[in-house]
């Protein structure tokens, strides 16, 4: 039974580094990269291929936001493998308040970062064995209530309860499930989320950083992880304060 990984979101930022380093990994067979833009994928596919010893790239071309998750279903149900990863990164997010922000955009958001993770992780249940496991990707914004990203900051307080409380689920069966938290990472999200405002947003860490260490937290069966030292602080820090307050300041700082 052949092993593979499976790395949803794959086509750019966290995403693609997941799938860069999982490709230097030594155990996998194949990796299934999953993301709407399949000419990105195909060029990744064309990266990979010339990493030596490599798995095999396999593009799955899917809108997850829009029903694409039952091509994955689909693909695990037909060929049946030995799941070893599975790393939930596809999402999205809108910097504007929550009267400013498209209906359709909010409806999106929930769809994508709430509805196709679950579903996701659902149907790859069966297909894990012992020592297999699943990455989802959260936000530092999932911590608390965050004025001008209520639904994107709502969506990750899902991502966070969810595979906290999934990981004590599935620790008897020798599945790990890691929770990555992180703040501002220096990839194309920002300037989607703006619309086509700053692209970077202050205090960026690199994707490839964050990628590298939360893959480091996983392999050391750590629920969580947050890719950079001053995020860990997080938590502890943002019980000192009211949601209220931190709504209004993210407000502000989001502004």
């Amino acid at each position: 039974m052949k092993k593979i990984a499976i790395v949803t979101g794959a086509s750019s930022g966290m995403g693609a580094d997941f799938v860069r380093q999982l490709a230097r990994r030594a155990g996998l067979d194949e990796l299934w990269v999953v993301a709407r833009r399949g000419e990105r994928l195909a060029a990744l596919a064309r990266e990979v291929g010339a990493i030596s010893g490599a798995p095999r790239l396999v593009p799955i071309a899917a809108d997850l936001a829009k029903g694409g998750a039952a091509s994955i279903r689909t693909k695990l149900e037909d060929e049946r493998p030995d799941l070893r990863l599975l790393v939930l990164d596809a999402g999205v997010g809108r910097f504007a308040t929550f009267e400013e922000t498209d209906k359709e955009d909010s409806l999106a958001m929930i769809d994508l970062n709430v509805r196709a993770l679950t579903e996701s992780a659902k149907d790859s249940l069966r297909h894990f064995g012992p020592g297999g496991g699943m990455i989802l990707v959260a936000s530092l914004a999932g911590l608390g209530p965050m004025g001008n990203i209520a639904v994107y900051a709502a969506t990750k307080a899902y991502v966070l309860s969810f595979g906290v409380a999934l990981g004590e689920e599935l620790r008897p069966r020798g599945i790990g499930v890691t929770v990555l938290c992180p703040g501002p990472v220096a990839t194309e999200f920002s300037a989607v989320a703006a619309k086509g405002g700053p692209g970077v947003m202050r205090g960026s860490v690199t994707s490839a950083t964050v990628v590298e260490r939360c893959l480091r937290a996983y392999d050391r069966g750590r629920s969580f992880a947050f890719g950079h030292w001053t995020w860990a602080l997080a938590p502890a820090a943002l019980r000192l304060v009211s949601r209220r307050f931190l709504a209004r300041q993210a407000m502000k700082i989001m502004r």
